[in-house]
Protein backbone atom coordinates (compact mmCIF):
# COMPACT_ATOMS: atom_id res chain seq x y z
CA UNK A 1 0.00 0.00 0.00
CA UNK A 2 3.10 2.29 -0.73
CA UNK A 3 2.50 4.46 -3.74
CA UNK A 4 3.70 8.08 -5.43
CA UNK A 5 0.99 9.73 -7.51
CA UNK A 6 2.37 12.51 -10.09
CA UNK A 7 0.19 13.76 -13.13
CA UNK A 8 1.08 17.11 -13.58
CA UNK A 9 -0.55 17.43 -17.01
CA UNK A 10 -3.75 19.67 -17.07
CA UNK A 11 -6.22 17.41 -19.54
CA UNK A 12 -9.21 18.89 -21.53
CA UNK A 13 -11.77 16.21 -22.16
CA UNK A 14 -14.65 15.82 -24.08
CA UNK A 15 -16.24 16.74 -27.65
CA UNK A 16 -15.48 20.20 -28.64
CA UNK A 17 -12.34 20.38 -26.41
CA UNK A 18 -9.96 21.58 -28.86
CA UNK A 19 -12.25 25.09 -29.38
CA UNK A 20 -10.87 25.64 -25.42
CA UNK A 21 -7.52 25.68 -26.78
CA UNK A 22 -8.43 29.26 -27.80
CA UNK A 23 -8.61 30.91 -23.69
CA UNK A 24 -6.34 28.07 -22.22
CA UNK A 25 -3.16 29.16 -20.94
CA UNK A 26 0.09 27.92 -23.21
CA UNK A 27 3.98 27.54 -22.62
CA UNK A 28 5.00 29.62 -25.02
CA UNK A 29 5.29 32.04 -27.96
CA UNK A 30 5.86 30.10 -31.09
CA UNK A 31 5.08 26.31 -31.39
CA UNK A 32 6.53 23.89 -33.38
CA UNK A 33 3.59 21.53 -34.92
CA UNK A 34 4.50 17.87 -35.03
CA UNK A 35 2.10 15.55 -37.59
CA UNK A 36 2.41 12.38 -39.40
CA UNK A 37 3.69 12.32 -42.79
CA UNK A 38 0.38 11.33 -43.98
CA UNK A 39 -2.63 14.02 -44.75
CA UNK A 40 -5.50 13.17 -42.16
CA UNK A 41 -4.18 16.14 -40.44
CA UNK A 42 -5.02 18.72 -43.57
CA UNK A 43 -7.43 16.59 -45.28
CA UNK A 44 -9.51 16.62 -41.99
CA UNK A 45 -9.10 20.14 -40.81
CA UNK A 46 -7.45 19.33 -37.81
CA UNK A 47 -3.92 21.43 -38.41
CA UNK A 48 -5.75 24.05 -40.24
CA UNK A 49 -8.15 24.23 -37.30
CA UNK A 50 -4.85 24.50 -34.57
CA UNK A 51 -3.38 27.06 -36.71
CA UNK A 52 -6.10 29.99 -36.55
CA UNK A 53 -6.48 28.98 -33.49
CA UNK A 54 -2.70 30.19 -32.33
CA UNK A 55 -2.99 32.69 -34.94
CA UNK A 56 -6.20 34.51 -33.41
CA UNK A 57 -3.71 34.55 -30.53
CA UNK A 58 -0.66 35.91 -31.69
CA UNK A 59 1.30 32.80 -31.38
CA UNK A 60 3.83 32.15 -34.45
CA UNK A 61 4.46 28.20 -35.21
CA UNK A 62 6.12 25.97 -37.91
CA UNK A 63 5.18 22.44 -38.93
CA UNK A 64 7.05 18.71 -38.90
CA UNK A 65 5.30 16.70 -40.86
CA UNK A 66 7.63 13.90 -41.70
CA UNK A 67 6.31 11.62 -39.12
CA UNK A 68 5.66 7.90 -39.26
CA UNK A 69 3.35 5.19 -37.77
CA UNK A 70 6.85 3.81 -36.23
CA UNK A 71 8.59 6.47 -35.42
CA UNK A 72 12.52 6.81 -35.81
CA UNK A 73 15.26 8.90 -34.53
CA UNK A 74 15.99 10.63 -37.41
CA UNK A 75 13.28 12.38 -37.32
CA UNK A 76 13.56 13.08 -34.27
CA UNK A 77 16.84 14.84 -34.95
CA UNK A 78 15.60 16.47 -37.89
CA UNK A 79 12.74 18.10 -36.46
CA UNK A 80 14.63 19.02 -33.49
CA UNK A 81 16.98 20.80 -35.62
CA UNK A 82 13.88 22.57 -37.33
CA UNK A 83 12.65 23.60 -33.75
CA UNK A 84 15.81 25.75 -33.11
CA UNK A 85 16.10 27.18 -36.71
CA UNK A 86 12.61 28.39 -36.06
CA UNK A 87 13.42 29.57 -32.58
CA UNK A 88 10.15 27.77 -30.97
CA UNK A 89 10.02 27.84 -27.23
CA UNK A 90 7.47 24.89 -26.93
CA UNK A 91 6.08 22.09 -29.05
CA UNK A 92 2.67 20.69 -29.99
CA UNK A 93 1.92 16.93 -31.43
CA UNK A 94 -1.11 17.12 -33.47
CA UNK A 95 -2.28 13.05 -34.06
CA UNK A 96 -1.80 9.50 -32.73
CA UNK A 97 0.82 8.19 -30.44
CA UNK A 98 3.60 8.55 -32.81
CA UNK A 99 3.11 12.45 -33.65
CA UNK A 100 2.89 13.36 -29.64
CA UNK A 101 5.52 10.75 -28.91
CA UNK A 102 7.84 12.53 -31.47
CA UNK A 103 6.77 16.00 -29.93
CA UNK A 104 8.24 14.99 -26.75
CA UNK A 105 11.32 13.60 -28.19
CA UNK A 106 11.90 16.53 -30.16
CA UNK A 107 11.27 18.46 -27.25
CA UNK A 108 13.90 16.89 -25.40
CA UNK A 109 16.38 17.42 -28.27
CA UNK A 110 15.41 20.77 -29.19
CA UNK A 111 17.75 22.19 -26.56
CA UNK A 112 20.18 19.51 -25.66
CA UNK A 113 24.01 18.25 -27.29
CA UNK A 114 24.43 15.49 -28.94
CA UNK A 115 22.12 12.38 -30.07
CA UNK A 116 18.56 11.78 -28.89
CA UNK A 117 20.83 7.51 -28.54
CA UNK A 118 23.09 9.75 -25.35
CA UNK A 119 19.91 9.91 -23.46
CA UNK A 120 18.16 6.36 -23.86
CA UNK A 121 18.68 3.76 -21.09
CA UNK A 122 18.28 0.67 -23.11
CA UNK A 123 20.55 -1.32 -25.70
CA UNK A 124 23.05 0.82 -27.32
CA UNK A 125 21.78 4.00 -25.46
CA UNK A 126 24.48 5.18 -23.44
CA UNK A 127 21.90 6.54 -20.71
CA UNK A 128 23.56 10.17 -19.92
CA UNK A 129 21.74 12.74 -17.71
CA UNK A 130 19.84 15.55 -19.96
CA UNK A 131 22.02 18.35 -18.80
CA UNK A 132 19.01 21.22 -20.36
CA UNK A 133 15.54 21.67 -20.09
CA UNK A 134 13.34 19.74 -21.50
CA UNK A 135 11.05 22.40 -23.83
CA UNK A 136 6.98 22.58 -23.11
CA UNK A 137 5.07 20.09 -25.02
CA UNK A 138 1.13 20.10 -25.72
CA UNK A 139 -0.62 16.89 -26.74
CA UNK A 140 -3.72 17.18 -29.19
CA UNK A 141 -4.80 13.56 -29.84
CA UNK A 142 -6.69 12.26 -32.32
CA UNK A 143 -6.20 8.73 -31.65
CA UNK A 144 -7.52 6.54 -28.80
CA UNK A 145 -4.91 4.02 -28.27
CA UNK A 146 -1.31 5.11 -26.40
CA UNK A 147 -2.60 7.39 -23.88
CA UNK A 148 0.87 9.30 -24.13
CA UNK A 149 -1.46 12.38 -23.44
CA UNK A 150 -1.37 11.40 -20.12
CA UNK A 151 1.48 9.86 -19.38
CA UNK A 152 5.51 10.43 -19.80
CA UNK A 153 6.54 7.96 -22.05
CA UNK A 154 7.64 8.37 -25.74
CA UNK A 155 8.38 5.53 -27.81
CA UNK A 156 11.24 5.90 -30.50
CA UNK A 157 13.32 3.61 -33.03
CA UNK A 158 16.71 4.00 -34.05
CA UNK A 159 16.26 2.30 -37.22
CA UNK A 160 19.95 1.54 -38.16
CA UNK A 161 19.87 -0.44 -35.37
CA UNK A 162 16.61 -2.11 -35.17
CA UNK A 163 16.13 -0.59 -31.53
CA UNK A 164 12.42 0.16 -30.43
CA UNK A 165 13.08 1.89 -27.07
CA UNK A 166 10.82 3.60 -24.59
CA UNK A 167 11.70 6.82 -22.73
CA UNK A 168 10.81 9.47 -20.64
CA UNK A 169 10.90 11.38 -16.79
CA UNK A 170 9.01 13.84 -15.26
CA UNK A 171 9.54 16.34 -17.67
CA UNK A 172 8.15 14.60 -20.88
CA UNK A 173 4.84 14.95 -18.88
CA UNK A 174 2.69 17.16 -21.75
CA UNK A 175 1.98 20.28 -19.92
CA UNK A 176 -1.40 20.44 -21.59
CA UNK A 177 -3.64 18.01 -23.24
CA UNK A 178 -6.61 18.09 -25.60
CA UNK A 179 -8.71 15.22 -25.64
CA UNK A 180 -11.53 15.95 -28.17
CA UNK A 181 -13.52 12.71 -29.51
CA UNK A 182 -14.64 14.35 -32.32
CA UNK A 183 -11.44 14.24 -33.52
CA UNK A 184 -11.23 10.89 -33.42
CA UNK A 185 -14.34 10.22 -35.75
CA UNK A 186 -12.30 9.76 -39.06
CA UNK A 187 -10.38 7.40 -37.70
CA UNK A 188 -11.24 4.23 -39.99
CA UNK A 189 -12.09 0.55 -38.53
CA UNK A 190 -9.40 -1.30 -38.39
CA UNK A 191 -7.03 1.58 -36.78
CA UNK A 192 -9.56 1.92 -34.35
CA UNK A 193 -9.78 -1.34 -33.32
CA UNK A 194 -5.47 -1.62 -33.47
CA UNK A 195 -5.47 1.48 -31.20
CA UNK A 196 -8.44 0.18 -28.66
CA UNK A 197 -6.53 -2.99 -28.10
CA UNK A 198 -3.02 -0.98 -27.90
CA UNK A 199 -5.25 0.84 -24.56
CA UNK A 200 -6.42 -2.20 -23.63
CA UNK A 201 -3.17 -4.19 -23.56
CA UNK A 202 -1.80 -0.80 -21.76
CA UNK A 203 -4.35 -1.11 -18.98
CA UNK A 204 -4.13 -5.37 -18.84
CA UNK A 205 -0.29 -5.15 -18.42
CA UNK A 206 -0.28 -1.89 -16.08
CA UNK A 207 -3.00 -4.10 -13.59
CA UNK A 208 -0.31 -7.29 -14.02
CA UNK A 209 2.74 -5.07 -13.45
CA UNK A 210 4.54 -5.99 -9.89
CA UNK A 211 4.62 -2.02 -9.22
CA UNK A 212 0.44 -1.57 -9.41
CA UNK A 213 -0.67 0.38 -7.22
CA UNK A 214 -4.21 0.74 -5.73
CA UNK A 215 -4.48 4.17 -8.23
CA UNK A 216 -3.54 2.37 -11.25
CA UNK A 217 -5.53 -1.13 -10.32
CA UNK A 218 -8.79 1.58 -10.18
CA UNK A 219 -7.76 3.22 -13.50
CA UNK A 220 -6.94 -0.30 -14.88
CA UNK A 221 -10.14 -1.94 -14.19
CA UNK A 222 -12.30 0.94 -15.49
CA UNK A 223 -10.52 1.33 -18.73
CA UNK A 224 -10.93 -2.41 -19.39
CA UNK A 225 -14.36 -1.97 -18.76
CA UNK A 226 -15.11 0.92 -20.96
CA UNK A 227 -13.32 -0.68 -24.43
CA UNK A 228 -15.08 -4.01 -24.10
CA UNK A 229 -17.69 -2.40 -23.61
CA UNK A 230 -17.74 0.56 -26.34
CA UNK A 231 -15.06 -0.92 -28.81
CA UNK A 232 -17.05 -3.01 -31.27
CA UNK A 233 -19.57 -0.14 -31.52
CA UNK A 234 -16.63 2.27 -32.58
CA UNK A 235 -15.35 -0.53 -35.24
CA UNK A 236 -18.99 -0.18 -36.39
CA UNK A 237 -19.90 3.05 -36.53
CA UNK A 238 -16.75 5.39 -36.53
CA UNK A 239 -19.46 8.34 -36.09
CA UNK A 240 -21.05 7.03 -33.01
CA UNK A 241 -19.44 9.96 -30.97
CA UNK A 242 -20.90 8.39 -27.22
CA UNK A 243 -18.43 5.12 -28.18
CA UNK A 244 -15.95 7.10 -29.42
CA UNK A 245 -16.20 9.38 -26.05
CA UNK A 246 -15.97 5.99 -23.39
CA UNK A 247 -13.65 4.66 -25.39
CA UNK A 248 -11.35 7.99 -25.15
CA UNK A 249 -11.97 8.02 -21.86
CA UNK A 250 -10.55 4.52 -21.72
CA UNK A 251 -7.58 5.41 -23.21
CA UNK A 252 -6.69 8.39 -21.13
CA UNK A 253 -7.19 6.03 -17.78
CA UNK A 254 -4.79 3.79 -19.40
CA UNK A 255 -2.11 6.75 -19.72
CA UNK A 256 -2.92 7.24 -16.10
CA UNK A 257 -2.22 3.65 -15.31
CA UNK A 258 1.09 4.02 -17.50
CA UNK A 259 1.58 6.66 -15.03
CA UNK A 260 1.66 4.93 -12.25
CA UNK A 261 2.31 1.46 -12.80
CA UNK A 262 3.95 -0.16 -16.54
CA UNK A 263 3.96 -2.15 -19.36
CA UNK A 264 5.02 -5.56 -18.84
CA UNK A 265 7.43 -7.54 -21.26
CA UNK A 266 4.17 -8.11 -24.07
CA UNK A 267 5.38 -4.73 -24.84
CA UNK A 268 8.82 -5.69 -25.25
CA UNK A 269 8.25 -8.43 -27.33
CA UNK A 270 6.14 -6.40 -29.25
CA UNK A 271 8.43 -3.75 -29.94
CA UNK A 272 11.23 -6.14 -31.45
CA UNK A 273 8.32 -7.37 -34.02
CA UNK A 274 7.84 -3.74 -35.27
CA UNK A 275 11.38 -2.86 -35.13
CA UNK A 276 12.03 -5.70 -37.26
CA UNK A 277 8.50 -5.19 -39.86
CA UNK A 278 8.15 -1.56 -39.05
CA UNK A 279 4.80 -1.36 -41.15
CA UNK A 280 3.32 -3.48 -38.03
CA UNK A 281 1.07 -1.52 -36.39
CA UNK A 282 2.27 -1.60 -32.50
CA UNK A 283 -1.44 -3.06 -31.45
CA UNK A 284 -1.84 -5.25 -34.59
CA UNK A 285 1.34 -6.83 -33.32
CA UNK A 286 0.10 -7.06 -29.18
CA UNK A 287 -3.18 -8.06 -30.82
CA UNK A 288 -0.59 -11.24 -32.71
CA UNK A 289 0.83 -11.75 -28.98
CA UNK A 290 -1.98 -11.72 -26.65
CA UNK A 291 -3.24 -14.98 -26.56
CA UNK A 292 -0.03 -16.83 -26.01
CA UNK A 293 1.57 -14.37 -23.50
CA UNK A 294 -1.55 -14.30 -21.20
CA UNK A 295 -2.16 -18.16 -21.84
CA UNK A 296 1.55 -18.43 -19.83
CA UNK A 297 1.05 -15.51 -17.48
CA UNK A 298 -2.82 -17.06 -16.42
CA UNK A 299 -1.53 -19.66 -13.92
CA UNK A 300 1.66 -17.36 -12.38
CA UNK A 301 -1.05 -14.59 -10.94
CA UNK A 302 -4.19 -16.04 -11.37
CA UNK A 303 -6.18 -13.58 -9.28
CA UNK A 304 -5.13 -10.62 -10.93
CA UNK A 305 -6.49 -13.00 -13.70
CA UNK A 306 -9.87 -13.39 -12.25
CA UNK A 307 -10.43 -9.70 -11.88
CA UNK A 308 -8.90 -8.94 -15.51
CA UNK A 309 -11.98 -11.54 -16.48
CA UNK A 310 -14.66 -10.18 -15.06
CA UNK A 311 -13.57 -6.69 -16.45
CA UNK A 312 -13.71 -8.19 -19.76
CA UNK A 313 -17.21 -9.62 -18.74
CA UNK A 314 -16.53 -12.89 -18.15
CA UNK A 315 -19.38 -15.05 -15.77
CA UNK A 316 -16.56 -16.57 -13.60
CA UNK A 317 -18.59 -17.04 -10.58
CA UNK A 318 -19.79 -19.95 -12.75
CA UNK A 319 -16.93 -21.71 -12.44
CA UNK A 320 -14.94 -23.70 -9.74
CA UNK A 321 -12.68 -21.22 -7.63
CA UNK A 322 -9.59 -23.27 -8.93
CA UNK A 323 -10.69 -22.46 -12.62
CA UNK A 324 -11.91 -19.01 -12.40
CA UNK A 325 -8.34 -17.43 -14.00
CA UNK A 326 -8.68 -19.57 -16.90
CA UNK A 327 -11.68 -17.57 -18.06
CA UNK A 328 -9.98 -14.47 -19.12
CA UNK A 329 -8.23 -16.25 -22.27
CA UNK A 330 -11.22 -16.93 -23.54
CA UNK A 331 -13.18 -13.95 -22.74
CA UNK A 332 -10.25 -12.10 -24.56
CA UNK A 333 -10.52 -14.64 -27.72
CA UNK A 334 -14.09 -13.58 -28.19
CA UNK A 335 -13.29 -9.67 -27.65
CA UNK A 336 -11.25 -10.22 -30.56
CA UNK A 337 -13.37 -12.46 -32.79
CA UNK A 338 -16.12 -9.43 -32.31
CA UNK A 339 -13.84 -6.29 -32.89
CA UNK A 340 -12.77 -8.44 -36.43
CA UNK A 341 -8.96 -8.96 -35.03
CA UNK A 342 -9.37 -12.79 -34.64
CA UNK A 343 -7.78 -13.50 -37.52
CA UNK A 344 -4.78 -11.66 -37.70
CA UNK A 345 -1.73 -13.32 -38.48
CA UNK A 346 2.36 -12.41 -38.41
CA UNK A 347 2.90 -13.08 -42.08
CA UNK A 348 0.21 -10.87 -43.02
CA UNK A 349 3.02 -8.34 -42.19
CA UNK A 350 5.64 -10.55 -43.66
CA UNK A 351 7.15 -11.61 -40.46
CA UNK A 352 9.35 -14.66 -40.97
CA UNK A 353 9.68 -17.59 -38.53
CA UNK A 354 13.38 -17.87 -38.45
CA UNK A 355 13.49 -14.05 -37.11
CA UNK A 356 11.84 -15.12 -33.67
CA UNK A 357 14.99 -16.17 -31.74
CA UNK A 358 16.74 -12.61 -32.88
CA UNK A 359 14.27 -11.02 -31.79
CA UNK A 360 13.77 -12.02 -28.79
CA UNK A 361 17.15 -11.46 -27.54
CA UNK A 362 16.01 -8.11 -29.33
CA UNK A 363 13.14 -7.69 -26.71
CA UNK A 364 15.18 -8.54 -23.98
CA UNK A 365 18.33 -6.48 -24.65
CA UNK A 366 16.64 -3.27 -26.09
CA UNK A 367 13.27 -3.18 -23.37
CA UNK A 368 14.88 -5.60 -20.73
CA UNK A 369 13.20 -3.16 -18.10
CA UNK A 370 9.78 -4.24 -19.23
CA UNK A 371 10.42 -7.62 -17.86
CA UNK A 372 11.41 -6.74 -14.68
CA UNK A 373 8.18 -6.13 -14.28
CA UNK A 374 6.66 -9.40 -14.68
CA UNK A 375 5.42 -10.90 -11.55
CA UNK A 376 6.89 -14.20 -12.92
CA UNK A 377 10.53 -13.68 -14.22
CA UNK A 378 10.64 -15.03 -17.97
CA UNK A 379 13.72 -17.18 -19.37
CA UNK A 380 14.77 -16.28 -22.86
CA UNK A 381 13.70 -19.72 -23.56
CA UNK A 382 10.66 -18.63 -22.64
CA UNK A 383 10.39 -15.30 -24.18
CA UNK A 384 10.89 -17.30 -27.54
CA UNK A 385 8.13 -19.64 -26.51
CA UNK A 386 5.74 -17.14 -26.25
CA UNK A 387 6.52 -15.68 -29.45
CA UNK A 388 6.62 -19.20 -31.50
CA UNK A 389 3.47 -19.83 -30.08
CA UNK A 390 2.00 -16.78 -31.52
CA UNK A 391 3.91 -16.88 -34.89
CA UNK A 392 0.99 -18.17 -37.81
Amino acid sequence: MHFDYYMPTRILFGPGKLNQLAQAKLPGKKALIVISSGNSMRKFGYLSRLEEILTARGIAFAVFDKILPNPIKSHVMEGAELCREEGCDFVIGLGGGSSIDSAKSIAVMAGNPGDYWDYIGGGTGKGKPIPNPILPVVAITTTAGTGTEADPWTVITKEDTQEKIGFGNEHTFPTLSVVDPELMLSVPPKLTAFQGFDALFHSLEGYLAKIATPISDMYALRSIELIVQNLPACIASGSNLEARTNVALANTYAGFVQTESSCTSEHSMEHALSAFYPELPHGAGLILLSEAYFTFFSSKVPDRFVAMAKAMGADVDALPEEERHLAFVPALAAFKEKCGVADLKMSDWGIQAEDLPKMAVNARETMGGLFAMDRYPLSLRETLGIMEKAYR
